[in-house]
């Protein structure tokens, strides 16, 4: 059975830090480029942060402005997000999904086959 296991959101105050994890199991991770996508109430689903299967390549959304980081680790199947600066704008939930697609696509969700269930992120002023 696929899975993705997102963890690590929670409640934090404008300026804090959280490290998201993805870790996924029943598929051939180190086949797939994973992103992190997010999606607030009302707002469709959008890229964060994309990885390539070799981390090579990354591609992070310009209105981070460095603010977070996409890492992974092949041995352990897990990709993690770790998000620092964290502003109300920041609230969402936020989703891991994994695609074979060609990296051109890492940003578009449709091209994406497998997803977790989501994790919440808030962040209060």
């Amino acid at each position: 059975e696929v899975q993705l296991q997102a963890s690590g959101g929670g409640l934090v105050q404008a300026g804090g830090s959280l490290r998201l994890s993805c870790a996924a199991s029943g598929f051939t991770f180190d086949d797939y480029h994973i992103g992190w996508f997010r999606q607030a109430p009302g707002k469709e689903r959008g890229a964060v942060a994309c990885i390539d299967d070799t981390s090579l390549t990354k591609y992070y959304a310009d209105f981070l402005k460095g603010r977070f980081t996409i890492s992974r680790d092949n041995a352990k199947n897990t990709v993690y997000l770790q998000m620092n600066n964290l502003q109300p704008e920041d609230t969402a939930v936020y989703y891991c999904g994994a695609t074979r697609a060609p990296w051109r696509y890492c940003r578009i969700s449709s091209r994406y086959a497998y997803w977790g269930q989501g994790t919440q992120v808030t962040v209060s002023s």
